[in-house]
């Protein structure tokens, strides 16, 4: 089962005077990252390096910035997709001491630092979640939202036109259980709309 991040996780070690500042943390997606990686490059203008990895489906990447090729963002990338993480990011801001640590000394160091902040980091399972979207009278709608709270549904929309169409998200797990109460709740007045 893979497992995301609720909050950030911090670990700054110190090799051979370089410093290695690592973060982890949620993050949805590509352009989610890419900004991040903007706001660290603002908050540490001396730094030499910002390197990161994201695992996040199919927009996942890995960024050595400057670094030999294969010594940081790839390492760090393999670090969260070892420990079957998703929606995490992984970032380690480098400020070069003056001695070089050669490629496997790259490796270690930004491998160790990604992997010492998930050692303070929490990690909750990944759920999976399943989006409907269904239309009721209005009389129901009321009904249909203590039924949705009930089920820990995400409401995510709701339109007025004709009827109330209803668009949530729901937990895969309670899914089923869900729509037979749905399904009862509409009277035979509920219709379930295709994306």
């Amino acid at each position: 089962m893979p497992f995301t991040l609720d909050q950030p996780a911090h670990h700054e070690l110190v090799i051979k005077k370089s410093r290695f500042i690592a973060c982890v943390e949620p993050m949805a997606d590509r352009a989610a990252a890419v900004a991040r990686v903007a706001e660290l490059r603002a908050a540490h203008p001396g730094a030499n390096h910002v390197c990161w990895a994201l695992m996040a489906g199919g927009q996942s990447a890995a960024n050595d910035d400057g670094e030999p090729g294969g010594t940081a963002g790839r390492p760090m990338l393999d670090v969260l997709r070892h420990q079957d993480l998703e929606g995490v990011m992984a970032s380690v801001v480098r400020y070069f001491g003056g001695v070089k640590l050669g490629a496997g000394g790259l490796v270690r160091a930004y491998t160790d630092a990604v992997a010492q902040a998930l050692l303070h980091a929490e990690k909750t399972p990944l759920q999976k979640r399943i989006e409907w979207r269904c239309e009721v009278p209005y009389a129901l709608e009321g009904r249909f939202r203590r039924e949705l709270d009930l089920a820990g549904a995400s409401l995510l929309d709701a339109g007025h036109g004709d009827g109330v169409v209803l668009h949530f998200s729901v937990l895969a797990s309670a899914s089923d259980a869900l729509r037979l109460r749905l399904d009862e709740a509409g009277q035979g007045k509920l219709r379930w709309l295709e994306d």
